[in-house]
């Protein structure tokens, strides 16, 4: 688990469409309260960022309750709207990818925290966390080696300070039906039914 310290000012980073399809691969759904709760209890939590893609012209997304309830309830939301095109064999993608102002957020914020932690297994933030770590900062990252294929990049577990299984975290932050034990303490189940960024067709998430 997380090393940390009570007197530590930690940020949690949440690479939304990336901690979405490492639980999924796991076979959970994250439950948001439970997490805030499970962090703030580790430090001085000073901010919650979620990064995710948006459709904006359609009038149903997916993922819109998630974020909506997200936003009023701890977490900072941090979105853009996802490009659509057609490639050279007439298929429609979609591309959305939320690297950049994940990053952008975690350097300016670095100078305020003693601890980052990271929802990702993305090998391009590893460069990010070596920046990050020269600044005086520690940084754990959350991800997983246990789905198939493994969602953390072995580059990015090896710069971390800290390296969480992301299956080990769940008997803490997982929602009612999966297969771990509940918090029925929680009492807000009104995203129970939301699903995740990685349910957007033909999301490509390693793209700009």
């Amino acid at each position: 688990m997380m090393l940390s310290y009570p007197d530590e000012k930690l940020a949690l980073f949440i690479d939304g469409a990336n901690l979405y399809a490492a639980a999924r691969g796991l076979g959970f759904d994250i439950d948001y309260k439970r997490l805030l709760k499970h962090f703030a209890g580790q430090g001085k939590l000073i901010r919650a960022s979620y990064y995710t893609a948006l459709i904006e012209d359609q009038d149903y997304s997916p993922i819109r309750p998630l974020v909506d309830w997200l936003d009023y309830n701890g977490y900072t939301m941090v979105t853009k709207p996802i490009k659509e095109f057609t490639d050279s064999t007439g298929r429609r993608k979609i591309k959305g990818n939320m690297d950049i102002e994940l990053a952008i957020d975690v350097m300016e914020m670095a100078q305020h925290l003693d601890h980052v932690v990271l929802f990702s297994g993305d090998g391009d933030f590893r460069r990010l966390v070596e920046a990050v770590q020269r600044k005086g900062v520690r940084v754990t990252v959350v991800s997983t080696v246990r789905s198939q294929p493994p969602m953390v990049a072995d580059e990015l577990r090896r710069q971390a300070d800290i390296f969480v299984e992301l299956q080990d975290l769940a008997p803490e932050i997982s929602r009612a039906g999966s297969n771990y034990r509940e918090d029925r303490s929680a009492p807000d189940r009104s995203y129970d039914r939301v699903q995740g960024p990685g349910d957007i067709d033909n999301f490509e998430d390693d793209e700009i």
